[in-house]
C-alpha cells in the first residue's frame, strides 16, 4: 500500500506529457471531482422538494427505458471543461456530447459522466464516472469513480490496477483465483431495446444453470471493476459503447482479466460483446457463451 494520491509509479520513470502515468493521474483526479460534483447534485436535483422537479431534470435517448438526466449532461461538461485545461489539443468522446466515432491518432479522452443512470435515478447505489485515455483506440489509463462508496478504481498499461477508498492508501488489484467455472459468479446487463433485451434474456437462461450464479449491478464500469477486484468471476454483456468499457476494461486487464472488447469505432447500436473473465475460468467461460451464440453481436 502507499499513501501516494495516486497510484504509485516506478520512482526512476521520466514522466512524459503523453504517458500513462500522467495520463492516469488526471483521469484519477478528474473523476474524483466529477464524483463528488454528482453526489452534491443529487439532492440537489431528486431530494425532497428540490428544484427543479425530478420530472423536468429527465428525458429519454433511444428508448423511453434509457434515461438522461440533466447532471449527466452537467458533469460531462465538468470533465469536459478538466481535460480542456490540462488537456486542450486532445479529442474527447462523451456519452452525452458526442465526439468523433473513428479514434484518432492522438489521445483521446473517453468519457462516461454517470454509468448507471437509471440507478441515479432511483437512488440505488451503483453509479459511477468513467474516464479514459485511449492512444490509437487503445486505453492506456483509466479512473472509475464509485460515487456511492467513494472508491477510485484506476490503471495505466503495464502499471497494474489500484483502489483507493476515499482518497486513502492504494491497493493493488487482483482477480479471484478460480477455476471451476460452474463456480463462478457472472456480472451482466441488458441492452434497451426489446429485441435485444429478449435475445439476452434468454441467453442469460441458457447460462444461469451452468454457474454459480448471475448478478446485474447495472453499471458495466463498476462491473469490470468487480472482475478486477475478485468480487465476480467474469462479466459479458452486448451493446456496450467505448465509454461504458474503456476504462473498465483496462482495469480489468491489469488486475490480471482475460479480457475482449468491441471496436473503439463501434457503438451500442452494434451489439458487440465485451467480456472479462478471471483466467483460470476465461477459456471455459468463453466456450460457454460461444454455445450461446452470445459472442456474436446482437444489433439493435
Amino acid at each position: 500500500m502507499t499513501s501516494s494520491m495516486e497510484p504509485p509509479v516506478p520512482a526512476d520513470r521520466p514522466r512524459a506529457d503523453d504517458d500513462p502515468d500522467t495520463l492516469q493521474r488526471i483521469a484519477v483526479e478528474v473523476a474524483r471531482e466529477a464524483g463528488r460534483h454528482i453526489a452534491r447534485r443529487r439532492p440537489e436535483v431528486f431530494g425532497r422538494g428540490a428544484t427543479p422537479a425530478a420530472a423536468d431534470a429527465v428525458q429519454s435517448k433511444s428508448t423511453p427505458t434509457d434515461p438522461v438526466t440533466v447532471v449527466d449532461t452537467e458533469t460531462e461538461h465538468l470533465v469536459r471543461e478538466r481535460l480542456a485545461d490540462r488537456r486542450p489539443d486532445d479529442d474527447v468522446l462523451g456519452e452525452e456530447g458526442g465526439g468523433a466515432k473513428q479514434a484518432p491518432s492522438g489521445v483521446r479522452w473517453v468519457v462516461d459522466p454517470i454509468d448507471g443512470t437509471v440507478n441515479f435515478l432511483y437512488g440505488l447505489p451503483a453509479y459511477a464516472v468513467s474516464v479514459a485515455a485511449q492512444v490509437d483506440g487503445r486505453s492506456v489509463a483509466g479512473a472509475v469513480e464509485d460515487v456511492v462508496r467513494r472508491r477510485t478504481y484506476a490503471a495505466r498499461l503495464g502499471g497494474g490496477a489500484w483502489v483507493s477508498d476515499d482518497g486513502g492508501d492504494w491497493v493493488r488489484l487482483s482477480v479471484r483465483d478460480v477455476d471451476d467455472v460452474s463456480m463462478a459468479l457472472v456480472a451482466t446487463g441488458f441492452g434497451y431495446g426489446a429485441a435485444r433485451r429478449r435475445r439476452q434474456g434468454e441467453m442469460v437462461s441458457a447460462l444461469l444453470p451452468r454457474v454459480r450464479d448471475l448478478r446485474r449491478v447495472g453499471s458495466a464500469a463498476l462491473d469490470l471493476c468487480m472482475v478486477a477486484e475478485g468480487q465476480v468471476d467474469a462479466h459479458f454483456e452486448h451493446g456496450l459503447s467505448p465509454w461504458d468499457w474503456a476504462a473498465g476494461a483496462l482495469i480489468a486487464a491489469e488486475a490480471g482479466a482475460r479480457v475482449r472488447t468491441p471496436s473503439p469505432h463501434s457503438r451500442s447500436s452494434d451489439g458487440e460483446v465485451t467480456v472479462a473473465a478471471a483466467p483460470g475460468v476465461a477459456d471455459a467461460f468463453s466456450a460457454l457463451l460461444d454455445g450461446l451464440g452470445a459472442l456474436a453481436p446482437i444489433p439493435e
